[in-house]
């Protein structure tokens, strides 16, 4: 595409005059930059882009979008926001993709994962092809993608959705985070229906308070858009339990459609059954009764598959298939996954990592449990610190032998995070284990049959960030080698 054709997507009342060269790519990572790329300076939190448009011109960049003029040889197109106009462009350049296809995104601080593969797996059954962009990976019908973000920048998510068009993608479904939501991550997405999960305390590192963390979720349903079009009607699936639910219909011009299990919904569970295997409900949608019998365990289970039905209802899917689907699934990696290898009491790797999330599983695991439970629990370095003692209290409350151990302690020391979650737990009883290989080999050593082991915060993680190394570690493979430890020690 020519330089000048792309640029008037950005609808400037200054039109750019200079040379019009071809594009072959946009760029915002100077080492990705190629002969013909359009070099988009973004100020990040520790470099600015700016600093690098010089290298991207001798790596062979055509032309440069930046805040300020620069004394480049190639045409240099000054806006006032980079980041806002590299999502126009990037939406332009692959030729509006997700206009091309049906577009869920899901948005919530927990249960995006679990929701976006419930999903999958539905629309899978009806022999669509589906792309899926979250916290584990991409993916692209059946190829497999890494992903750092759980909302990668706007020039790679607007490329991964051109491919899923030119791979026949029918249907694309994404976790949408706040953070992609606040800069602008998403704008040029054409969202058909989004999907509110809850919203409890998280990333106020980022968002300073619980207002602005909302306000930053709402945008997805405010832009959702204000037109209903008899062809492509838009769709809000809202959390009726939730408070922020009542902001969100406000931000959104959309049909919604609730669902919830304590209120009055469109969508809802009753009669609520839990156990070691399951959970079986009451599904009432509209004037339809159900029988559900789930493979997930726990309540929080059940309003992400209320979630993923009500989202399946609205992309015109038959309520009995959803169903069938939904009953098919026996989890999502690293979300409630049990490790069992041949010990007589449960071990549990969940992603829980923030209170709500540490809170519901440990209840959870409180309704099965028939001893003691072990929750072996860290925070993050370099994340919102306020909710390290109130994460810490939760475990000491709600476990029998809590066990506070590291988690990605990034570039903080890892001895002071405990400190600060120990600061929540003044006079009560638990174990600190710094090393988590340690952490996990002495629960699993102490445990005996009836009790249950949960590893907490890591889930689906194959990595622990120390410093700026990036080392492997997988609970999952620590929880089993443990328990061979242990088998073979009898």
């Amino acid at each position: 595409m020519k330089l000048h054709a792309l640029l008037t997507y950005l609808h400037s009342l200054d039109a750019h005059e200079g040379e019009n060269p071809e594009i072959t790519s946009i760029e915002n990572d100077n080492r990705k930059v190629k002969d013909g790329s359009l070099f988009v300076c973004i100020k990040g939190y520790t470099v600015d882009g700016h600093d690098f448009a010089q290298t991207a011109v001798e790596n062979g960049a055509a032309a440069v979008i930046a805040e300020r003029q620069l004394n480049l040889n190639v045409p240099v197109i000054v806006v006032r926001d980079s980041s806002r106009a590299m999502a126009v462009l990037a939406d332009a350049f692959y030729g509006h993709p997700t206009q091309r296809m049906n577009l869920i995104g899901i948005t919530g601080t927990n249960g995006k994962t679990t929701t976006s593969h419930l999903l999958e797996k539905i629309y899978e059954d009806q022999k669509k092809k589906t792309g899926l962009i979250g916290t584990m990976y991409t993916k692209i019908v059946d190829k497999v993608f890494e992903t750092k973000n759980t909302t990668p920048d706007s020039v790679t998510l607007q490329k991964a959705f051109h491919d899923m068009a030119e791979a026949g993608v029918s249907t694309a479904i994404m976790e949408v985070s706040s953070h992609a939501l606040e800069l602008g991550r998403v704008h040029g997405c054409d969202y058909d229906i989004a999907v509110f999960t809850n919203l409890t305390q998280d990333h106020l590192d980022f968002h300073k308070t619980m207002e602005r963390y909302k306000h930053a979720k709402s945008l997805l349903f405010s832009q959702l858009g204000n037109a209903q079009l008899e062809n492509r009607p838009k769709y809000a699936v809202l959390n009726a339990d939730d408070e922020a639910t009542a902001d969100f219909i406000k931000a959104t011009a959309a049909t919604v459609v609730t669902y919830g299990i304590d209120k009055d919904a469109d969508i809802r569970a009753s009669d609520i059954q839990i156990g070691a295997q399951g959970t079986t409900f009451t599904l009432t949608a509209g004037r339809d009764i159900r029988n559900v019998k789930l493979q997930l365990i726990g309540k929080f289970s059940v309003y992400n598959v209320l979630a993923a039905i009500g989202a399946a209802l609205c992309g015109g899917i038959n309520l009995d298939e959803t169903i069938a689907s939904i009953e098919s699934i026996k989890g999502v990696t690293g979300r409630f996954e049990l490790i069992m290898a041949n010990q007589d009491f449960p071990v549990i790797v969940d992603y829980a990592h923030t209170p709500d999330s540490l809170e519901n599983v440990l209840k959870t695991v409180g309704e099965f449990a028939k001893s003691k439970i072990f929750v072996i629990v860290g925070c993050g370095g370099d994340r919102d610190k306020t909710k390290r003692p109130i994460m810490a209290a939760i475990a000491c409350r709600l476990a029998t032998d809590p066990i506070f151990t590291s988690d990605n302690p990034r570039s903080e020391d890892a001895l002071q995070i405990l400190r600060d979650m120990e600061a929540g737990v003044e006079g009560e009883e638990y174990t600190v284990i710094v090393d988590r290989r340690e952490a996990i080999e002495y629960a699993v050593s102490k445990a005996e049959a009836g009790d249950v082991i949960l590893i907490a915060g890591k889930g689906h993680e194959t990595y622990q960030l120390v410093g700026d190394a990036i080392l492997h570690f997988d609970d999952r493979e620590e929880a089993e080698k443990a328990i061979q430890t242990k088998l073979g020690a009898n």
